[in-house]
């Protein structure tokens, strides 16, 4: 298979600083040579340019703070996934879980300016399914997934020109914490969700089976995995840690059987913050399981 990797190194979403650094930590942790040991050629097209915050007037506008550089990456991201040659699978890297406002948008238009349907599995402990409206805090790091399917501020549901996602072409597994506003959205969207008691009473491997049956038929998936979807125990670098995540194996298990499917055509890897992480503990858990989705075996 061919990888192409690129880096968003984007922490404006986010309400604490350092996830910029998360593809570094990434690439540090031997993300490429991983990746070639497997059999793929990996091609690293290093990382598209973002603002810093300390040069930027910390100001919300519309209720969300950063918005038009957020917006630039997010733009600059679609445009180089999609430009991304068919065949090829983009691996991108964050930054703050804004960044996939971009990428899941690139990934939908390749090789199709109108985008075609595609489905989103989303581990995190997290729903991300604020607006700016019910956000409590503004940082848009918890929005990427309501203004893909065109909620929210018009600038950001505009990413794919009139492209959107379905809600029912989403899958979230691993949710653990979701804002009251926010769980009314969720529910009037209809966003199937799989909470930490759903994967502790029925399993990784019921999950996995409802998820390939729910988006059956789609012609991309895209894996969207948040690193404080595994517990603070295993990834401790990160901002939003929630006790009660996912376990070791539960990641690798899931990553295994999405892999096994044959259906995986993309995957961001966001918020690795390496500030706050331990020997870069965080992004070493991390490239193992972008490994398990594209082919890493025990045996």
């Amino acid at each position: 298979m061919n990888i192409s990797i690129l880096g968003i190194p984007m922490d404006l979403g986010a309400g604490r600083r350092g996830v910029d650094m998360g593809p570094s930590a990434l690439r540090n942790a031997h993300l490429a040579t991983r990746l070639r040991e497997l059999g793929h050629a990996v091609n690293d097209l290093g990382d598209i340019a973002v603002a810093l915050p300390e040069t930027l007037d910390k100001h919300q506008e519309a209720g969300l703070v950063f918005l038009e550089p957020i917006i630039q990456a997010c733009r600059d991201a679609a445009a180089q996934v999609q430009a991304m040659p068919e065949g090829t699978f983009p691996l991108t890297l964050g930054g703050d879980h804004s960044v996939s406002m971009g990428t899941v948008t690139g990934n939908a238009l390749r090789g199709n300016p109108a985008g075609v349907r595609s489905g989103l599995i989303w581990v995190d402990a997290h729903t991300d399914y604020n607006t700016p409206k019910s956000s409590p805090s503004g940082n848009i790091h918890g929005m990427p997934v309501a203004h893909l399917t065109g909620l929210g501020d018009a600038h950001l549901t505009g990413l794919g020109g009139g492209w959107h996602m379905r809600p029912e072409d989403i899958v979230m597994i691993g949710i653990r914490s979701v804002d009251v506003r926010e769980r009314a959205l969720m529910q009037e969207a209809g966003i199937l969700a799989y909470t930490m008691k759903e994967v502790d009473q029925r399993g990784i491997t019921h999950i996995v089976d409802e998820t390939m049956e729910r988006l059956g038929g789609l012609e991309r998936l895209h894996v969207s995995f948040d690193a404080d979807a595994l517990d603070p125990s295993i990834c401790p670098g990160v901002g939003t840690p929630v006790p009660g995540g996912l376990t070791f194996r539960e990641g690798h298990l899931l990553m295994e059987l999405l892999s096994e499917s044959g259906r995986v055509t993309s995957m961001d890897i966001v918020e690795v913050n390496p500030i706050l992480d331990t020997r870069n503990q965080t992004a070493e858990v991390m490239v193992g399981m972008a490994a398990s989705l594209l082919g890493q075996r025990i045996l």
